[in-house]
Parts: C-alpha cells; structure tokens; sequence
C-alpha cells in the first residue's frame, strides 16, 4: 500500500491530496480563507459573558465573536490566568512554570461568572474553525502537539494513547517522559512514539518548550486579537500527524515549499527526506497526477462505485444522510442477500472515503440495502469499523438498526469541504441563451496581440480546457505555428480541465497572471 502527498501551491492558497494507493482519500485547502486554524493560540479579549449558556463569548477579531463554554475553561484555568496577567506586566519573562505557584483547581458545576468579567484578556487555543455561520470555538485548555508527543502546560500529568496496548511499552514510555518533562507540564503520548528512542522523544519535547517559549515572550509584547503561537501550515500538519513507513513519495511544486518541507521532514523523520521531490513540469501537478479529475467525480451529490452500485449523499443543517444502491449489480449474485451483502461492504468502503474526503461532521445517517441474515448485519459493522480506524476525526460507529440504518458520529473541527462539481453552461452562462461564446477563440489572439505588442511580454504560457487547447494546436500550421509566424516567439499552452469551455488565464515567465 502506498501513500502519496500532493501539494499544489499558489500565491493564494495551497490544495494538498493525500493519495493511498493512487486514490484521493483527503483534501485539503489552506491560506484560501480566514486564519483561525485549529491549534493557534489567541490573545482574546471577553466580550460579554451569557449566564444562561454558562458560556462566553471572545474577541479575537473574526467578523463572529468565538464562544468558550465554562466546560472548555479547564481546571486549571485560574492558574492560566494568573500566568497571563503576569507575562503581560512583564513580572514575567519567560515560560517556565519552575516554581510557579499554581491557583486551585476551579469547580466543575461552577459558573462562567466567577471565572471570566467582561474585558478580561484571555489565553485561548481554537478547537474547531469558524463553520457555516459560526465563529471559531475555543477552549483555555492549551495543548501544543508535536510529532511523537502532545504538552500541556499547568498539568503534571502523563497520559499514553490507549492505541498503545503493550504494557510493558506503556510502562517504558511513561518512566521515560516523566524523568525528562520540565517542571509544571503535562504530556500525552501520541500512539507514534510506540517503540522510538530517548533522543526522539526528548528532541521532540524540546521543540515543543522552546516554541512555548516563544510564544509566551510574544505575549509580553502582544495586544488584543493578535495569535501568540500559530499552528504549522497544514501541508506540514498533515505530515506530521499521518507520515509513517508506507509513504513513498510526497511532491511539491513549489519551490520554497519544497525546501519548507524538506527541512521539516529532515527533523522529523531523516530516513524519509528523500521521498520529498519537487515537480517541475509545465503540465499543472493536479492534471498531470489525475487529482483534478478525481476531485470533479468524487464531491457530486451521486458517487458511482466501480461494480455498478451508487451513493445519493444529501446534507441537511441538522446531519448528512447516505441512501446506498445496488445499481446495475443486482443480478449478478445467486440471490438477492449476497447482492445486498457485496454492494453494502463495497460501500462501506466508499462511505469512510467520503468522510474523510469531504471532512463530514456531525451525524451521518446511511441507508443500507436491507439484509435479513444476522452475521451479515455483524459483518457489514465489523468491515465500517476496520474502514474507519485510519479515520484521524473522533467518531463513533453503531450497529444496524432494526430498519437497516446506521448511525455514526464524527468530529469536524473545519468547515466541511465542497467542491462544485457542476459548472454553468459556457456557452449561456446558466441564461438559456445562446451568445456569441464561439468568440473565445478571436478574444485569444487579440488579448495576445495586445500583450505582446504593448506589453512586450517575452515569454507566454496560456491555460485553457482542453477542447481550446486542441484548438489551437492540431494540424501542422496550427494557430500556435502562426502566431510563432507573426510574433516571433513561441506561446507555452496548458491543458487545465478544471476550466470551463470559454476560461482562459495566460500567465508571464514568473507564472504571474497578466491582468488586461
């Protein structure tokens, strides 16, 4: 099994797919919108407090207040506090807790009143991105994950991930971490530090010190609404949290991203930086690796699978539903209750893919094709749960009902991640009405005669859909040869199928959009 990591990167944004055997299986965007990401850490400012939520609401200058209920403060809250107030009048001066005389623990039925007063400044961390129309949600329980470990300041406890089963291993680790913590942290044992040596740990735990170091020397100097310890990019998060043995090939096509994530796999993970590569060809990463394409079949609201059955996803505001049919299948088991068992493990399968892909959150109802036989019923919750378990989202997974559905829960911590997959009509522009669109074709060559003679633009390159690009490239004296006839120079075009009919961008040496 192979896993890859494709990383297509623009001065706008960067789209990663995580490809398992060739297969997309998550997508990701990042630096397309806002940037609260999960895991920055905010200097905040108290809004207002809502007693009748046992909740508060949060500046931290996105257009919708965060919400922080009383549940997310964490024990240790009074302490954080405390700790806050003092760095912010520089009595303190660096993170260290040695010594810091630590407040009591506040009260689990307490009230959000007797924590927080409007104005108060407040060190929070954001667990779910601002979604739909919701601001970020926070919470006061600061963690700081690194590759092997997770430290938590103001708690001196050290938990082991319970995927860690040896116990023999769970002893070695939790004798290890707790002679080697500082003072005043806790540490969570991620299920990666399974078998690794002293150094790896301890390496790891260094970096997270010094980066709360860090971070607590810009809070001295920090105002209201400015993030304190931002989270990795999310190309170096995902690679963090998912590299292991089986990834064999991670592409980058940009220049200094490469370099980026070189550097951070050369500290991570040494053995594999030799897997990072940086693509050069002039076909764009995504069309030349088939991820486009995967993304325009794989987000409609029907998704076929490959032995003829299909899904009908529908999302509503209060949970997402998945009705599964057997399509053409259905005559070719012996009867109907092997038909039934194959479509629904062959959609099992699906389904956990489009979770993942599509980052699905909250109650996901799926209709089943109705089985009568018990042990398959067990077989088909056995095959969802084994599809699952590379799931990195918090869910839970329950068995058939006695009307064929089963229910699953899963945690979303981004907005959920859409793509169109239907495109208005090139030719109408979604009207009903025919234009003039066979025009494209002359808007082309004056929008190039127009750069090339007033601009003096050496070197073009056009993308376009690939019906254009056939276009201006078949026969021997093709519409490209001219223009090498008249110009003098030779037009780079590009197949982009993720363009509509009549889209066309053409681009300058440094890849730049020439704007008319």
């Amino acid at each position: 099994m192979s896993n890859e990591l494709i990383i297509d990167s623009t001065r706008e944004e960067c789209r990663i797919a995580l490809l398992k055997n060739r297969r997309l299986v998550e997508f990701h965007q990042d630096g397309g919108g806002h940037s609260f990401n999960v895991g920055d850490i905010y200097l905040g400012s108290v809004k207002k407090v809502v007693q009748g939520l046992n909740a508060a609401f949060i500046d931290l200058g996105y257009e919708k207040d965060a919400f922080l209920h009383y549940l997310d403060l964490g024990p240790q809250v009074q302490s954080l506090n405390k700790f806050t107030k003092l760095t912010l009048s520089k009595k303190l001066n660096s993170g260290k807790l040695t010594g810091f005389k630590k407040e009591p623990d506040i009260n689990k039925l307490g009230k959000m009143s007797q924590v927080l007063t409007k104005g108060q400044k407040i060190l929070v961390q954001i667990v779910k991105e601002p979604i739909s129309t919701k601001g970020p949600r926070l919470s006061c329980e600061l963690s700081l994950a690194g590759r092997y470990l997770i430290m938590v300041p103001f708690s001196n406890a050290v938990s082991i991930s319970k995927k860690i089963t040896d116990a023999n291993e769970r002893k070695r680790l939790s004798r290890l971490i707790s002679s080697i913590k500082p003072e005043g942290f806790g540490v969570i044992i991620r299920t990666v530090a399974q078998g690794k040596e002293v150094k790896d740990l301890d390496s790891d735990l260094r970096n997270l010190v010094e980066k709360w170091d860090n971070g607590m020397k810009a809070l001295q100097k920090a105002k209201v609404r400015e993030k304190v310890i931002g989270e990795m990019n999310r190309a170096n998060s995902i690679l963090r949290d998912v590299l292991n043995e089986s990834f064999d090939s991670i592409l980058v096509d940009d220049k200094n991203l490469h370099v980026e994530i070189k550097n951070f796999i050369k500290g991570i993970a040494p053995e594999k930086e030799k897997i990072v590569k940086h693509y050069t060809a002039k076909t764009k990463i995504f069309e030349a690796l088939g991820v486009e394409k995967q993304l325009k079949t794989s987000f409609g609201q029907s998704v076929s699978m490959p032995t003829g059955g299909y899904l009908i996803i529908e999302h509503t505001e209060a949970l997402h539903v998945i009705d599964v049919n057997s399509g053409n299948k259905s005559n070719r088991e012996d009867n109907q209750e092997d038909t039934a068992l194959k479509v629904n493990v062959e959609a099992a399968a699906e389904i956990a893919r489009q979770l993942r892909l599509r980052d699905m959150g909250g109650i996901i109802v799926i209709d089943f094709i109705d089985m009568r036989r018990v042990e398959n019923k067990k077989k088909l919750y056995a095959t969802m749960k084994e599809e699952m378990k590379d799931d990195r989202s918090k869910h839970t997974i329950l068995p058939l009902s006695k009307f064929g559905l089963m229910e699953i829960t899963r945690q979303r911590v981004r907005p959920e991640v859409n793509i169109s997959t239907r495109e208005v009509c090139p030719s109408c522009g979604g009207t009903g009405k025919i234009s003039a669109s066979i025009q494209v074709a002359d808007q082309i060559d004056n929008t190039l005669r127009y750069i090339i003679e007033s601009q003096n633009e050496k070197k073009i390159t056009i993308a376009m859909h690939p019906y254009l690009y056939a276009y201006f490239t078949a026969g021997i004296f093709s519409k490209r040869v001219k223009w090498f006839s008249k110009y003098f120079r030779w037009i780079n075009l590009v197949e982009d199928s993720s363009m509509a009919l009549t889209e066309y961008e053409i681009l300058n040496s440094q890849g730049e959009t020439i704007q008319i």
